[in-house]
């Protein structure tokens, strides 16, 4: 009896520690994170099913999307986290958010978790993206998202129609500006049907510039470049477009994209013959209706358009826990397939070189030749410019170009007063380090 008794007490013991093994296992719940980022429509959408998708994956981690209307809201909402000391695992920022952050702290570097993760294959990213994930002290502070170039939309029976040959419109803009003055029409006197719509912000108005040989600082970063003749003359000529020819025309204003998809709105319904917009755009086009061309140059120079990628940063004031999850999430959507899988879905550009090789990628472009558009735009663009003076610079430019853009004031005038600024921030920041 007793030895029953005995039996019976070691198999309540195994039953009880193997009970207390299921219940440790069926307790132990995900590390929960916030990731912040500021996409609508369509995109936001994607966003929201890679998150599902990696929180279907594993057990270890949930993510929670939280979402902004813009990078910039986005950028503007973690500063105020980190003063309340409430601040997500991670966040999606652009370019130039990120550079400002990983200066000043914001952001946590990377390496050693990129280190201890020995399949990372950190050579597999592509170098121009990497290289905005960098900081002065070549730290790597965030892992690229997607690239992202902007090219033109044009109405492929708008071109039909009006027998013009989309690779001639678009040889620079001038010819680009005798199409769409062909191709507007007007009631009464009044447009009804626009030839072409720019962009309303100063990235499109910056690639005209650049794409007429212009630049923002000289080579040293010392001067400031933006009243010279390559920035006036194509602007001049933009103002002239929109408010004296009235064959273009641009949206402004509005919450958050409002004024991106108005302007999208205008060709998919038959407003306008083209636009100029973001690889990413293509999620949310008809390619039945519109196709794709890379962006014209100005005069006999050649297209200069900006290529960016948005990065994935972890934020550093966040718990360790947290950031060592949130490491795990944005690793995820680094990764070759989810990066392929965002770009396929939205018709942004990968940012590792395995995601184009690979078979699904590859048979995605066979079958919409208007994805190889932003890949072959990304092989000519330039590297945007990083404003080191803290945004000032940019900020000039952005003012300069609503000037021109919507409130019809001659460039030189504009851009003058952008000289100014700019030169202003140069002499302020070189001042501070050139001191003893």
């Amino acid at each position: 009896m007793k030895k029953r008794t005995g039996l019976l007490a070691v198999c309540a013991g195994i039953l009880l520690i193997t009970a207390c093994g299921r219940e440790e296992v069926k307790t132990a719940a995900p590390v929960e994170i916030e990731f912040w980022y500021g996409l609508g429509g369509f995109l936001g959408e994607t966003m929201e099913t890679i998150i599902q998708s990696f929180n279907e994956s594993q057990n270890e981690v949930r993510v929670t999307g939280v979402q902004q209307s813009t990078y910039s809201e986005t950028a503007q909402q973690i500063q105020a986290a980190v003063a309340a000391n409430q601040v997500p695992a991670a966040a999606l920022f652009d370019i130039f958010t990120m550079s400002v952050f990983s200066e000043n702290g914001i952001n946590e570097a990377l390496d050693s978790r990129v280190a201890a993760t020995p399949d990372f294959n950190k050579e597999d990213i592509i170098p121009s993206f990497l290289a905005y994930c960098v900081n002065s002290k070549n730290e790597l502070m965030a892992l690229p998202a997607y690239g992202t170039t902007q090219v033109m939309y044009y109405r492929i029976d708008s071109f039909r129609d009006a027998g013009i040959d989309p690779d001639q419109a678009m040889k620079n803009w001038e010819s680009l500006a005798e199409a769409a003055a062909k191709m507007t029409r007007r009631e009464n006197g009044e447009p009804v049907f626009y030839g072409w719509e720019p962009m309303g912000n100063s990235y499109c108005m910056t690639d005209i510039a650049f794409s007429n040989g212009g630049r923002i600082v000289s080579e040293d970063g010392r001067k400031a470049m933006l009243d010279t003749p390559e920035w006036i003359e194509s602007w001049e000529m933009v103002r002239k477009w929109l408010f004296e020819d009235r064959i273009m025309r641009i949206h402004s204003g509005g919450d958050g994209w409002e004024y991106w998809y108005r302007t999208i709105d205008d060709v998919m319904h038959g407003r306008a013959a083209g636009y100029v917009g973001s690889s990413g755009d293509q999620g949310d086009l008809d390619f039945s209706i519109v196709a794709a061309h890379i962006q014209p140059g100005f005069g006999n120079h050649p297209p200069s358009p900006g290529a960016e990628c948005q990065s994935l940063a972890l934020i550093a004031a966040a718990p360790e826990q947290q950031k060592d999850a949130g490491f795990k999430w944005i690793r995820y959507f680094n990764g070759a397939e989810i990066t392929a899988r965002f770009c396929m879905k939205t018709g942004y550009i990968p940012v590792r070189s395995s995601s184009i090789e690979t078979p699904e990628f590859k048979a995605y472009i066979t079958e919409r030749p208007q994805a190889l558009v932003p890949l072959r735009q990304a092989e000519i663009a330039r590297k945007s410019f990083m404003d080191f003076t803290g945004g000032k610079i940019n900020t000039a430019v952005q003012d300069a170009s609503e000037l021109v853009q919507i409130e019809n004031v001659p460039a030189a005038r504009a851009l003058a007063e952008a000289q100014r600024i700019a030169q202003a921030a140069l002499d302020e920041y070189w001042a501070d380090r050139d001191r003893p």
